[in-house]
């Protein structure tokens, strides 16, 4: 290799770790990012425990497109968007939430429509509101420690 080639591209590495640099520095969604997913996660399942179908149905597209809102804005804040289905650490995350999310909402679905526990579901939306802002946090932590590792 000539002299020049290896000078090209160690400045194009040195670019290529100052753009994932620049990425890790703004992937962290702000706080409030993390609380509105977490207050939608709990309206859609707390809807469940007013008893009425029309309720969740109502509840459905404003949880739909709150979802769809809070993409758009992390995309205008960072620039891009990471799926939560991306290889590496953030996918074991992923799995618990999907594990604490079925448990959660069979027990809470089982005591408020097998034993009529009323607002069991409401509950169970809390605490998987909790739950998923937590771990969007965490997600978030866990892909930007792996963006800075392999600088």
């Amino acid at each position: 290799m000539e002299r020049d080639d290896v000078a090209a591209a160690v400045a194009q590495l040195e670019s290529l770790r100052a753009d994932r640099a620049a990425i890790a520095d703004r992937a962290m969604q702000p706080w409030w990012y993390d609380v509105a997913l977490g207050l939608l996660v709990f309206a859609f399942l707390g809807s469940y425990s007013f008893g009425y179908p029309w309720v969740t149905v109502a509840v459905l597209p404003v949880f739909f497109a709150g979802l769809f809102a809070l993409r758009k804005v992390y995309e205008a804040i960072t620039g891009f968007w990471v799926s939560g289905l991306r290889p590496g650490r953030t996918r074991k995350l992923v799995s618990l939430w999907f594990v604490l999310y079925a448990v959660v909402l069979g027990l809470s679905a089982g005591a408020e429509f097998l034993l009529g526990w009323d607002g069991a579901m409401i509950a169970g939306g809390a605490v998987l509101g909790v739950g998923i802002g937590l771990i969007s946090r965490w997600f978030s932590r866990i892909y930007i420690a792996e963006l800075r590792e392999q600088l």
